[in-house]
């Protein structure tokens, strides 16, 4: 049995602005990558179904983990906040991680958006912009010269302030914190889990063209043979709801 997470230590309103639990508590992945290099399914490697893909979706799926994109759209500045931002935002504390900052610049670079923004916003690419602007602004009001050299602790006030949409002041009276939360989470959401590494983290089977699904049953007896077997005895999910932590 693998670490039950019964200690609430890793939960982010409880770690008292140490740095996020190293998650050693589940395996080390055995086969493939995970961000960080554990996960709940460790001997699942998604990328060997590749050969189960289609031409054309193996070939974007694969360049997704070998062609890391360059930085052209954010400045050096916003590179130097948003890239602690995103690994406090997405628990991504060492190596290897999944290059979210790279992927939502290409994004913004490229123009290739959602398609609509939320009233009283700007664009993506200027709420991004701006977002870096606040974070740097919110640091300095805390005395640190910006936010990528704020004590860890700071760094974690700021973006649990940011989550609730309580930073105000500077930038942050030209957006709503609470709507620019949403559209940057949003993005690096997107981007996370549209990589590989993390659909080895979760246990996803991957594209299931043109191979389908056999199996529609909820539950282990409707895990298909090619997808993931759990290997982690407690949902840390269900564990804390249980117990009425958050």
């Amino acid at each position: 049995m693998a670490h039950s997470f019964a200690g609430a230590d890793h939960l982010p309103h409880n770690r008292a602005g140490r740095p996020a639990a190293d998650p050693a508590g589940l395996p080390r992945q055995r086969r493939g990558t995970t961000p960080q290099g554990h996960g709940r399914y460790p001997d699942f490697d998604v990328l060997a179904e590749a050969e189960h893909w289609d031409e054309v979706t193996r070939a974007v799926v694969l360049k997704r983990v070998h062609e890391v994109p360059p930085i052209r759209f954010f400045t050096d500045e916003e590179v130097r906040c948003l890239r602690p931002f995103l690994d406090l935002l997405l628990a991504q504390d060492h190596e290897p991680r999944i290059p979210v900052l790279e992927m939502v610049d290409k994004k913004m670079h490229e123009g290739k958006l959602d398609g609509y923004r939320h009233a009283g916003m700007p664009e993506d690419p200027v709420t991004w912009r701006l977002v870096a602007a606040g974070l740097d602004e919110a640091a300095r009001r805390l005395g640190a010269n910006d936010f990528a050299t704020a004590p860890d602790g700071t760094q974690y006030d700021i973006v649990d302030a940011f989550s609730r949409g309580d930073l105000a002041g500077g930038v942050w009276e030209r957006i709503a914190p609470s709507t620019a939360w949403s559209v940057v989470t949003r993005a690096a959401l997107a981007e996370f889990y549209s990589h590989p590494w993390a659909w080895n983290e979760i246990g996803f089977g991957g594209p299931a063209y043109p191979r389908g699904y056999m199996r529609l049953a909820p539950g282990p007896r409707g895990r298909e043979p090619f997808e993931a077997e759990e290997a982690f005895g407690l949902d840390p999910v269900t564990d804390v709801s249980r117990r009425g932590l958050r």
